[in-house]
C-alpha cells in the first residue's frame, strides 16, 4: 500500500480529512526517506481506518516545507484537526510514531 502524496494545491485540504494526519516531508534523493517509506506503509495499513499519512516532497513544494520549518530529511509533522502538533525530525523507530498517534487519534 502505497502513501498519497500532496503538493501544495492539494496540502491544506488533505491535511484535514481526518481528525489525525502523519505527513512525511521528503525528497525522491534522500536515502533515510527511503528506509522510513516501508515504516509509515506498515502504519497505514495497521492504522489506516483512524488516521491519514501523507507524503509531501519538499523539492516540489518548498514553500509548504518552509512554512513548517522543514530544514532536514525526513521530518514527519502530525496534524491534528489540521494543525501541527509534533514534529519528528530524522528517522525514527516505528514506536516513536505510534506513541505520537496514539496521543491524538
Amino acid at each position: 500500500m502505497s502513501i498519497p502524496r500532496v503538493n501544495t494545491t492539494t496540502f491544506r485540504s488533505a491535511i484535514k480529512e481526518k481528525e489525525v494526519t502523519l505527513v512525511d516531508f521528503s525528497a525522491q534523493w534522500c536515502p533515510p526517506c527511503k528506509v522510513l517509506l516501508p515504516i509509515l506503509e506498515e502504519l497505514q495499513h495497521e492504522e489506516g481506518s483512524r488516521l491519514s499519512i501523507l507524503q509531501i516532497d519538499c523539492d516540489e513544494s518548498p514553500e509548504i516545507a518552509a512554512e513548517y520549518g522543514v530544514m532536514s530529511m525526513p521530518t514527519v509533522i502530525v496534524f491534528h484537526n489540521g494543525e501541527p502538533v509534533d514534529k519528528f525530525i530524522g528517522l525514527r523507530p516505528k514506536g516513536v510514531y505510534q506513541a505520537a498517534l496514539s496521543r491524538y487519534a
